[in-house]
């Protein structure tokens, strides 16, 4: 479909008690023209010049659309990203979060979970059962998706055959803002499981700053230790910030 198609709307839904109708419909459900309008421009404007013509709070907007589609979502838009900072941050904030913003109920949640869990399988299809060496820019682009804007700390594994073809890309561990627990022995254990030959690992920084700790370092060379006594190489250790990465082995930690 092109043009509005691509975006019609449903019928007058059912509002959850806590979504509140912002702008009050005319007879007959339909929304005052100043809204309907806003939302054409919109949608005008994403078709003509993408995603690059729009700020974050507009891009937030037709996302919303489909999920109230007779209430002008601007002031949640607007809300959602004066909370989490940027269109990104929304998409992955925690559900529980999400709904401490005024308007925001179940709807609304469910779309933004569905567009982040669709940006994370789209970016997961770049680098899945592919060579990673040879692709390591959409390895950084897969890692940034899935994790650069999570508010705590997460640990994920990526396992390669001996092609370094990535075979498998696992969470390890989960923690708090600023502290993950990592079990060497697990991570070494888990790549004989897979019959992987080489592993990466990630985790992020929420701060945004990806400079690495003395415990992280000190970990990574537990787990260096602990796979080269089984023949299983540690390639990388990335550590992924807001805006850039961080990577041991270009900084001589590997």
């Amino acid at each position: 479909m092109t043009g509005d198609n691509a975006f019609s709307e449903g019928p007058l839904p059912l509002f959850d008690s806590d979504e509140v109708q912002i702008v009050p419909p005319l007879p007959g459900g339909r929304l005052p023209s100043y809204v309907t309008d806003h939302r054409k421009r919109l949608r005008a404007r994403f078709m003509q010049g993408g995603a690059e013509a729009m700020p974050d709070y507009e891009m937030l907007e037709l996302v919303l659309f489909r999920a109230v589609p007779r209430q002008d979502v601007k002031p949640v838009a607007r809300a959602l990203i004066d909370l989490f900072g940027d269109f990104n941050r929304v998409l992955s904030a925690p559900v529980a979060r999400l709904r401490e913003v005024h308007g925001v109920g179940d709807r609304i949640v469910e779309e933004l979970k569905i567009v982040e869990a669709a940006a994370h399988r789209l970016a997961r299809a770049r680098v899945i059962d592919r060579p990673v060496i040879s692709g390591w820019d959409a390895v950084l682009d897969y890692c940034h998706t899935t994790m650069a804007h999570r508010d705590t700390e997460q640990f994920r594994i990526l396992y390669l055959d001996r092609k370094n073809v990535l075979i498998a890309d696992e969470e390890q561990a989960r923690g708090t803002v600023d502290h993950v627990p990592v079990y060497p022995r697990e991570v070494v254990k888990r790549a004989l499981e897979v019959n992987a030959s080489a592993l990466i690992l990630v985790h992020n920084h929420p701060s945004g700053d990806p400079s690495p700790s003395q415990s992280a370092i000190a970990m990574t060379q537990q787990v260096q230790a602990a796979a080269e006594a089984l023949s299983v190489t540690v390639h990388d250790h990335l550590i992924i910030g807001k805006s850039r990465e961080l990577s041991f082995r270009a900084e001589g930690y590997l």
